[in-house]
């Protein structure tokens, strides 16, 4: 009897320690560009052997993407999980759109904190070294 009221104590106690986990997760805020975006807290996708990680940056507002994937460069690996519309040349991440043509808004590809000389499709995923990417929504 004291064995199953032990285990199912620390049922219990594990179930609320994940709950609190999930809960107290990042999330944005859906509204403006955030209204139509995919994801609205930091996700994890795919099962692949390259992890990357990626952070979206759109109206004082940022998530994380921690993707796993057997892709050799970012704008495939963005591409195949379906967060950009184009590894060449996007205009959607995360479903939201940035319209050069409405407010000269653009997506800038960061590395490390610097502006990107070239875009998601030339990036190749390091497999020794973590590099930090930044996806940011610019006007």
């Amino acid at each position: 009897m004291k064995n199953t009221l032990r285990i199912t104590a620390s049922l219990l106690l594990v179930a609320v320690m994940l709950f609190c986990v999930v809960s107290c997760a990042e999330k944005v805020d859906a509204t403006g560009l955030w209204e139509d975006a995919k994801y609205l807290s930091d996700t994890t996708l795919g099962e692949g052997e390259n992890t990357v990680k990626v952070l979206v940056v759109c109206e004082d507002q940022s998530i994380t993407f921690t993707i796993k994937t057997d892709k050799d460069n970012l704008g495939d690996a963005l591409y195949e999980h379906e967060l950009i519309n184009d590894p060449s040349f996007f205009d959607v991440c995360n479903g939201m759109k940035a319209d050069w043509d409405k407010d000269n808004a653009y997506w800038a590809f960061y590395i490390d904190d610097e502006l990107a000389m070239y875009g998601v499709n030339d990036e190749s995923i390091p497999s020794d070294a973590e590099r930090e990417y930044k996806i940011a929504y610019t006007k």
